[in-house]
């Protein structure tokens, strides 16, 4: 179900998250034509508020990546940060070594979701359970 950026609060607020929601913000919003401080003012008002709530903190899991680098070309689209944050199940500080690709991300969510026949790529991408304190699914 596609439902605006303003039904998040909703839920936030009902304490009734969805299992899955993927939010992308405007190409302001995402720091791509704008500062990363713009990108910061929105994180702020629309996911802060998440991080706070009691069913996030209790099993949620909130995925922040980029999509390309600004100066790097390499693999595709060159080394970009991708944050976890799970404050149930990840591991603090932790940071993989292993090269990533969207693939490996996406195939978390779907085997998260209980998804076992993985799409493309997904099938073969490297897995991240790595990131997180329980054993691997």
């Amino acid at each position: 179900n596609l439902v605006p950026l303003t039904r998040l609060a909703t839920d936030i607020a009902s304490g009734n998250l969805p299992n899955y929601a993927f939010v992308t913000p405007n190409l302001c919003n995402d720091a791509h034509d704008c500062g990363i401080a713009t990108a910061d003012i929105w994180l702020k008002k629309n996911i802060e508020p998440l991080l706070t709530s009691t069913p996030f903190k209790d099993d949620g899991l909130l995925i922040i990546v980029f999509d390309e680098s600004g100066n790097d070309a390499s693999h595709g689209g060159g080394l970009i940060p991708a944050v976890l944050i799970s404050p149930a199940f990840s591991k603090s500080g932790f940071r993989s070594m292993t090269f990533y690709q969207h693939q490996s991300t996406l195939r978390l969510t779907l085997e998260g979701l209980g998804v076992e026949a993985l799409p493309g790529a997904a099938a073969m991408a490297p897995t991240m359970w790595s990131f997180f304190s329980f054993p691997t699914p």
